[in-house]
């Protein structure tokens, strides 16, 4: 589906809750997946743009990414209420079923097999969230800082936080200033260009 295509939104508190709780329970291992499946290309609750912008500040927010954006997504429709429906959505069925896997798994947790089970749905995750953010580079054409510049910020997060394993708190702060200066100052550009005669 093209990107230009009018965006929908969700019809009721209802439908936003139940679409949470289905997204939710999709979300086994690596939810960033399905969430950018799910929102951006079925529900076209958001674009790509929309996306990212909106996952970005779910990110450093604190708390769970995923519970941030339901809240943000819900507010923006529904206010309060909105916001109370989508979180409840993401968290209801869920810890149902988290609280019967604990109880099955309790019993076996040490066994080779389960322990195994855990470690490849590991690499699948890591699979996950990979294929998703490689998805979304193409979004990023469309940001006023420029591609070269959003590339040098991601590798130098990945090389902060995955390679010399510094705080996240430190690396988001970092990165963070240099990527809001740029985009200010780029944006502060092109606003004074398109005043210009």
């Amino acid at each position: 589906m093209s990107d230009q295509a009018p965006l929908n939104h969700p019809q009721s508190k209802a439908d936003l809750f139940w679409s949470f709780t289905i997204l939710a329970l999709q979300g086994f291992g690596g939810v960033l997946a399905v969430v950018q499946r799910e929102l951006v290309e079925k529900k076209r609750w958001m674009s790509r743009e929309q996306f990212i912008e909106d996952w970005a500040v779910a990110q450093i927010l604190p708390g769970p990414n995923v519970i941030n954006l339901s809240l943000m997504i819900g507010g923006r429709y529904f206010g309060l209420a909105g916001a109370m429906a989508g979180v409840a959505g993401m968290l209801t069925a869920p810890l149902v079923v988290v609280l019967l896997l604990a109880a099955a798994f309790g019993g076996v947790s040490d066994a080779a097999w389960a322990q195994g089970a855990l470690r490849g749905m590991g690499a699948v995750s890591a699979g996950l969230i990979a294929a998703t953010g490689l998805k979304m580079i193409s979004a990023l054409r469309a940001n006023p800082m420029g591609m070269p510049v959003c590339m040098g910020l991601a590798v130098a997060s990945f090389i902060g936080v995955g390679v010399l394993r510094w705080p996240l708190a430190y690396v988001l702060l970092g990165t963070g200033l240099v990527a809001c200066s740029w985009a200010y100052a780029q944006l502060a550009k092109q606003a004074l260009a398109g005043k210009r005669p």
